[in-house]
């Protein structure tokens, strides 16, 4: 019995084992099966999840470790079943060991499929400790660099303030201290860097400074709450915050931001010492002009081409330059750059005026000089910077066609030498803030021949003393919080004065321009002046009045004394009701005059203005002009010589207009640019005549229909793409009887559209007016903003490219369900704005459209 109970105890496990095995081989084939399913299910989970974290990618946010992991762990087990049970064996134990490793891998797949539901899948990312900030080389800093060192290094240092002019390399500075941690060893949890700017906005630091500490934005926190959330975070942290470029001073703690102390400093770059006492720096760094070894090397680093100093004569001319430069970091850096190009020795000798008393021409100087006056970081329409040139006499005679052309080649000239930049608008250049401050230090250098008092967009609440305008030459006080003119300034140099933008001046004393006698370029526009005191006759020089968006009711006919005035504007003057004949028929050398949405009574009664005495104005070239009755515009068909310099043309309330012609023998409409026609309740089209040819309307750039209820069709004549070759801009309101405006396809420069309050309109485009594959279509289009069509059901029968399409908006139009644009290049779709609940309700062809337009939406 001792014997025979261990034995049978041997065969049973034996038996077991051997069905252990047996079943192992006998069920290989299901158990592979199974594993088959269970990888395809686990598959289908892993593409449904990478969905989802790529969509959350594409919004900014970051994969968790979680479902990283999981990830992972899948794709290790689908490469071990191919490696291990994709090759079959006849052999038993072949099939034993095939069977028993895809029993293993289908309960480690149930497992991964058991554990791969994820609530979250990916979540804000955790910001780098330090972002790097591009930067140019820091020549001719390493001694203040080194200095800033020292005070980071210092335990009783918490704020540095470094201040200097503008162009002084300040910026440069403190962008070197950023992106040197990118690379050096440092005790700081985070690194901060925050553009201030001119317009200080308290919103813009805490969105900055949460945005580093991986703060979520919420647009319905107040202001203290979100200093709150941020003080709490940092309060844990050692922190080194940049300020770049602050004006004024800043409460940090009132911002959420502590006061630093051992372990945390705060560093800021302003152009004033006053900043520096007032943000209470421990330590205040200078930044000076550079001296002559690096100021040469800055320029030559800019120039490009060494080889072309191995001239003596060139070299020579550039050391002239750069002494000129006097150490100016930007004034080396923009010269630098404008010479780059240039190879032979009559270019950098000419260029020795160029540098500061030249920029190559004398025109092309004070140009580039008068862009100063505007405010910092300001768009400012080409065409306004020109017709302010001419009036100061830089550019040619206004009699030469080319005066234009002229203008917009010296824009040019600036931008290439980069001086200027681009706008906000391809219509606009504006002035990078350092280049403006260079721009003033240039004029501050010319001594007693060129002052400029510039205060634009400083936030005055009073002129500035009546002494400080004496010496000027250009005064700008540009949008600024100026009430009342207190004082009669004695100015007998000043050849410009703007005043535009202070929304509460509203009187000018009657003495004010007794003692401006030089003065040549007025602009009180968009202020809220009632009257225009008689002294204005005393302005003889003056040849450009703007009083456009002014409150004023009449002019003094004293206006008319200005024998030399070239250029009135009067646009948006809504009040104006009284033009005496005299303030109109001594304008003898106008060019421009412009009552767009404004005057518009033209009866010539009790001494008023009418259509003859403009017609009398020999030099006209464009006339501004608004109608407001049916008989006007029957009588000005009858002025030739009016019809002919139109460029602006508004119409409102002429009752029994069924139909507006345009192009009578072909001088009605040759240089119309805006066309504007309000309430004309009897009006069904537009037409222009046969003697306009195919290209008509040429110069046309903006349509705006406003409350027309009986507007069928906007054009009675077919549209092609030769006619209205550079319209841009078409605004319909309230037109409730359009069905679409299939014509703007054919508009090759059309950029915007506006499409508001037109109930019967069932689509932007009709099927047949656009071939189904039309590369040309919308191509310059930016921006689509329809609001209140309840019938709309489509933009356009098909999908279209759009390329240049950056915004579409989308307001309580129920009925369109679908956007019409191809989404094949997601790295160009336009944001769209519209409600959440018409979003969601939007059909799309395919689910990746729906997928590349998320990122694209804002709820509104």
């Amino acid at each position: 019995m001792d014997i025979v109970s261990p034995l049978i105890g041997m065969v049973h496990s034996l038996c077991i084992s051997a069905a252990a095995r047996l079943s192992y081989v006998v069920n290989v084939d299901q158990r592979i099966d199974s594993l088959s399913t269970a990888l395809n299910e686990l598959k289908d989970k892993r593409d449904d999840l990478k969905r989802k974290v790529e969509r959350a990618e594409v919004e900014g946010l970051t994969c968790t470790s979680q479902v990283k992991g999981w990830l992972q762990r899948v794709e290790d087990i689908e490469a071990e079943s191919r490696r291990r049970c994709c090759v079959g064996c006849n052999a038993c134990c072949s099939t034993y060991k095939l069977s028993k490793k895809a029993s293993k891998l289908l309960n480690r797949a149930n497992e991964l499929i058991g554990k791969g539901a994820f609530n979250v899948v990916a979540d804000d990312p955790i910001p780098d400790a330090v972002e790097e900030m591009p930067s140019r080389p820091a020549v001719g800093l390493d001694m203040m660099l080194e200095r800033a060192r020292q005070f980071l290094a210092e335990d009783g240092v918490g704020t540095v303030g470094i201040y200097g002019m503008g162009g002084v390399g300040k910026t440069t500075l403190l962008k070197t201290i950023n992106n040197e941690f990118l690379t050096k060893r440092h005790h700081f949890d985070v690194v901060i860097w925050v553009g201030v700017s001119k317009e200080f906005v308290a919103d813009k630091i805490q969105r900055a400074v949460g945005a580093r500490l991986g703060l979520p934005w919420e647009e319905l926190e107040s202001h203290e709450q979100r200093a709150l959330k941020i003080h709490k975070l940092m309060k844990r942290k050692k922190f080194l915050l940049l300020l770049d470029d602050v004006w004024e001073g800043i409460d940090l703690p009132k911002l959420g931001i502590p006061v630093p102390e051992k372990t945390s400093k705060v560093i800021f770059t302003t152009r004033s010492l006053d900043v520096c006492t007032g943000m209470y720096a421990d330590q205040k760094l200078r930044v000076e002009f550079l001296g002559e070894e690096d100021s040469w090397k800055l320029f030559c680093e800019n120039v490009g081409e060494k080889e072309i100093f191995d001239s003596e004569t060139i070299r020579a001319y550039a050391e002239t330059i750069v002494r000129k430069c006097g150490g100016l970091p930007l004034a080396l850096i923009t010269i630098g750059k404008a010479m780059a190009n240039k190879e032979t020795e009559e270019e950098w000798k000419y260029a020795i005026e160029f540098s500061y008393d030249n920029l190559e021409t004398d025109a092309l100087r004070s140009c580039f000089l008068y862009c100063s006056l505007f405010p910092e970081d300001y768009s400012i329409e080409k065409e306004q910077l020109i017709e302010y040139w001419i009036g100061e006499g830089f550019l040619g005679s206004f009699h030469a066609s080319y005066v234009y052309n002229q203008g917009h080649a010296l824009i040019g000239s600036l931008k290439v030498a980069c001086l200027l930049e681009t706008g906000e608008e391809k219509t606009q250049v504006k002035m990078h803030d350092v280049v403006r401050s260079f721009d003033l230090w240039i004029a501050s250098k010319c001594g007693s021949n060129n002052q400029f008092l510039v205060k634009a967009s400083t936030g005055l609440t009073e002129a500035p003393r009546a002494d400080h305008w004496k010496h000027s030459l250009r005064i700008s006080l540009f949008d600024n919080g100026i009430t009342t003119l207190a004082e009669i300034p004695e100015c007998p140099r000043l050849s410009t004065l703007l005043l535009q933008w202070n929304s509460g001046l509203n009187r000018i004393p009657i003495t004010f321009f007794h003692f401006m006698p030089a003065l040549r370029v007025l602009d009180l526009s968009f202020t809220s002046l009632r009257e225009i005191p008689v002294s204005i006759n005393e302005l003889v020089e003056l040849r450009h009045l703007d009083l456009s968006g002014t409150k004023i009711t009449s002019l003094p006919k004293e206006l008319g004394d200005l024998a030399k005035l070239q250029h009135l504007d009067l646009q948006r003057t809504h009040s104006l009701r009284i033009i005496p004949q005299e303030a109109i028929s001594g304008l003898l050398q106008l060019r421009i005059l412009n009552v767009y949405y404004s005057y518009g009574v033209w009866e010539q009664q009790d001494n008023e203005v009418g259509f003859a005495d403009l017609q009398s104005l020999k030099y006209l070239t464009t006339l501004g002009i608004t109608i407001n009755e049916l008989n006007t515009l029957k009588r000005l068909y009858s002025f030739s010589g009016l019809l002919k310099v139109i460029q602006y043309l508004y119409i409102k309330q002429c009752d029994g207009l069924f139909y507006l012609q345009l192009s009578l023998n072909s001088s009605f409409g040759e240089r119309l640019r805006r066309l504007s026609i309000n309430n004309c309740y009897d009006l069904q089209y537009l037409q222009v005549d046969e003697e306009a040819g195919k290209k008509w309307l040429p110069s046309l750039e903006v349509v705006a229909l406003h409350g027309l209820p009986n507007l069928e069709t906007v054009w009675k004549n077919p549209v092609t793409r030769e006619c209205l070759q550079n319209l841009q801009s078409i605004n319909i309101w309230h037109c409730r009887k359009l069905r679409n405006v299939s014509w703007v396809l054919q508009l090759p420069k059309l950029e915007v559209i506006y499409l508001m309050y037109c109930e019967e309109m069932e689509e932007v485009v009709s099927r047949s007016g656009i071939p189904r594959e039309d590369s040309k279509a919308f191509r310059s289009l930016r921006t689509l903003s329809i609001r209140n069509l309840p019938k709309l059901r489509s933009i356009t029968p098909w999908e279209l490219a759009f390329p240049s399409l950056e915004s579409i908006a989308v307001i309580d139009c129920p009925n369109l369900k679908q956007l019409s644009i191809k989404t094949h290049n997601t790295s160009t779709l336009p944001t769209v704005y519209g409600n959440k609940e018409w979003w969601d309700e939007l059909e799309w062809k395919e689910a990746s459209s729906e997928t590349a337009f998320v990122p694209h939406f804002m709820p509104i």
